[in-house]
């Protein structure tokens, strides 16, 4: 079965096409107009792989949580060419899919994106055969927060993402059980996202289309801001 993996959930746009058995093609790409690049980037990867959208089995994408605009225009694109082609989609959250690479560490996985205004998207982790389980839901919070539970966890603890690079000097607070993955791996990879949705494509454990929805944790900016208009702040 042939998959197309979609993440805009954060700095980084990722997409990527595999099967159950390998990783045919990925591109990522950073800048300002990096959500427009999905579609070109699909299609490179599909002339790359001597592929064409008629082969899809069905669509991966990244539904957060990350920063707004980024994901509404990737979670829309996905929606878009599941519908247009008419394949199942698989929603995958984003911090599921930073954790997925570490699976093979012995220590917890923090997940960490982030999350602008001093703030961190995050989860944690714990590797199983095959790949990894969830301890904590996921939470947005200042780094501190973050640090505090970390710090009250048995074990040793593995933190990977581009919110635990720009937080390193908060976590490290916790001593020597707290180490940091490499910076390649500061953002959610579409190819994370497709080694995840491809069994649940295979066991038709899709999702409904409408109910591929953003998970944001929190208000926008523009949200707050009319939340404050509406209490005279």
């Amino acid at each position: 079965m042939i998959v197309i993996g979609i993440d805009t959930s954060t700095s980084q746009t990722s997409v990527a096409v595999g099967t159950e058995n390998e990783i045919l093609a990925k591109a990522s790409v950073a800048g300002p107009a990096r959500q427009e690049s999905v579609t070109p980037l699909l299609q490179e990867l599909l002339t790359r792989s001597d592929l064409t959208m008629s082969q899809i089995g069905g669509v991966a994408v990244g539904v957060g949580p990350g920063l707004f605009t980024g994901l509404r225009v990737g979670v829309e694109t996905a929606k878009t060419l599941a519908q247009v082609s008419g394949v199942p989609i698989v929603a995958v959250t984003s911090l599921d899919a930073l954790a997925h690479p570490m699976r093979h560490s012995p220590r917890l996985i923090a997940a960490v994106i982030d999350a602008r205004r001093g703030e961190v998207f995050s989860a944690i982790y714990r590797a199983v055969p095959g790949g990894v389980v969830r301890e904590r839901d996921y939470t947005v919070h200042p780094p501190d927060r973050l640090m505090a539970e970390l710090q009250a966890m048995p074990g040793e603890v593995l933190a990977v993402g581009n919110g635990a690079m720009l937080y390193r000097h908060v976590l490290e607070e916790i001593g020597s059980r707290i180490e940091f993955a490499s910076s390649i791996a500061a953002h959610p990879e579409a190819s994370a996202m497709v080694e995840l949705a491809v069994p649940r494509f295979l066991r038709e454990e899709h999702d409904r289309l409408f109910d591929v929805v953003p998970l944001y944790l929190r208000k926008s900016d523009a949200e707050i801001a009319w939340d404050r208009r509406a209490r005279g702040v």
